[in-house]
């Protein structure tokens, strides 16, 4: 019952290369920062990431990208990130665009079981009809493009087919977790960490402070401890501001 590990370099030294790896965060807050610093040291290569956005420059998912690690990711988002842009329409990146919502209900459903959903999001859009491109050739043309998905009508709406997504890893930041692994995240840091976690079949958290078992009131949870199967603690984590604009 007891899920604590030593350290981040512990949690995620049995993550081998060609993993999926489920993270959570949005933007610069969330990040579970300090298991993907121990990811890169660890040195597992050509991975799968789901992630509404794959880092930013130099910070979360981006330093794994910048050293080559990332062979493809699932995203909503990629702006931020000019590392990103040079791999994808190089070619040395292959990427599955998804809406926001969809992203984080296929992360849910994979950690539910449920294999896959139809939604509205996507409809008459590329999302659903195929053509969006995964991996260029590097030289201005396409080298993989999205595959349709099927489409089929509820109550007079068409709706999209769209997979659920169970990954070999996740890796969430919570600001309080217990012993079991019950979490609690705070403010904006829940975002993609909560879904995230569900996906896993192995779920690693970094967790800012540790608390025992019972100090967690059930109601206070946000995930429980039976989808997480390692936590980290890591301490208190300042998060960064993306883009500074001050008055003059």
């Amino acid at each position: 019952m007891n899920k604590v590990v030593v350290s981040a370099a512990e949690a995620v030294a049995d993550i081998p290369s060609g993993s999926s790896i489920a993270v959570g965060g949005f933007g610069l807050v969330g990040v579970p920062e300090l298991l993907i610093a121990a990811l890169l040291d660890q040195g597992a290569t050509d991975l799968e990431t789901i992630s509404n956005n794959c880092g930013t420059d130099g910070f979360g998912l981006g330093i794994l990208l910048e050293q080559g690690r990332i062979r493809r990711t699932v995203s909503s988002y990629v702006g931020s990130n000019k590392e990103f842009a040079r791999q994808y329409l190089g070619g040395e990146l292959e990427v599955e665009l998804t809406p926001q919502g969809t992203l984080a209900e296929r992360l849910r459903a994979g950690g539910a079981g449920v294999p896959a959903f139809f939604t509205p999001a996507g409809v008459g859009t590329q999302v659903a009809e195929g053509g969006l491109p995964q991996r260029y050739d590097g030289a201005g043309g396409v080298a993989l493009a999205s595959a349709p998905k099927e489409t089929r009508e509820f109550d007079g709406v068409t709706h999209v087919l769209e997979r659920g997504i169970a990954a070999d890893f996740a890796l969430v930041h919570a600001w309080k977790g217990d012993r079991y692994g019950n979490l609690v995240y705070r403010a904006s840091a829940r975002n993609f960490n909560p879904p995230a976690a569900e996906s896993g079949r192995i779920t690693i958290a970094e967790v800012e402070h540790l608390v025992e078992p019972g100090e967690l009131t059930p109601e206070d949870v946000h995930t429980p401890g039976i989808h997480i199967q390692r936590v980290v603690v890591v301490g208190p984590v300042t998060v960064g501001i993306e883009r500074r604009t001050v008055r003059s």
